[in-house]
């Protein structure tokens, strides 16, 4: 189990509509810090907010983060991007590497970097990942194949640090946030897919799925994952 009171929160991604709900719930838990990261960070209300630089994309930045947020004890991976093209084939080959560059490889940048500082305060992980992970679609298959990777790659770290730091996984389907803001579709509520995530880390959980759509999906993976 993992409480954020007294927690030093570090949020990628913060200045989106999930980022600024963990942002926000994090500090209604009670952390005693919340460093807000983005490409170019906002100006809070709440001294307990921190605006950190962190482009997950780059070295040289993901370096000074680690420097500057030395203290912190639970890391939420949400910084990414999406793409939807008609299809896979129809996706470049440069838009594909840019959203494993941030959804996949800034990630485990991220995570790697702050690895010695969360197994210094035992702390957690939240890695944000989608039910697209599981989910193809032609539209959404670039993107998907990426948080796929996520899925993967929470679960390899989870193994690693098993006894030092908590590792849970998030998954969702299509949320009210700038990034969807053109999907004609129903969405959930950004506060209640990340009050499910930090209620999860309060329990121990080392996987949320929070919305109905994703928990009946990843209930059928083995028909979801079948060729259709």
């Amino acid at each position: 189990m993992t409480t954020l009171t007294d927690a030093v929160v570090l949020v990628t991604g913060a200045n989106g509509g999930l980022g600024s709900e963990f942002v926000r719930q994090a500090l209604d838990r009670g952390a005693a810090k919340v460093y807000a990261t983005a490409r170019t960070p906002r100006t809070w209300d709440d001294r307990r907010v921190v605006p950190l630089a962190l482009d997950v994309t780059d070295a040289a930045s993901i370096a000074a983060a680690v420097e500057q947020a030395a203290d912190t004890s639970v890391l939420i991976n949400n910084a990414g991007v999406g793409l939807f093209a008609s299809s896979l084939l129809e996706t470049s080959v440069e838009d594909y590497r840019r959203l494993l560059e941030t959804n996949t490889i800034g990630l485990f940048a991220v995570t790697k970097a702050f690895a010695p500082a969360l197994r210094r305060s035992r702390g957690a992980i939240v890695d944000v990942a989608s039910v697209a992970s599981w989910l193809t679609r032609p539209t959404l298959a670039a993107y998907g194949s990426t948080k796929a990777a996520v899925w993967s790659l929470t679960d390899s770290l989870r193994r690693e640090l098993r006894g030092e730091v908590h590792v849970l996984g998030l998954y969702l389907a299509f949320t009210d946030t700038p990034m969807t803001a053109g999907i004609d579709a129903p969405k959930g509520d950004p506060a209640d897919v990340v009050r499910a995530a930090y209620d999860g880390l309060d329990s121990g959980a080392y996987e949320v799925l929070a919305d109905e759509y994703t928990r009946t999906v990843r209930s059928r993976i083995s028909e979801v994952l079948a060729p259709h």
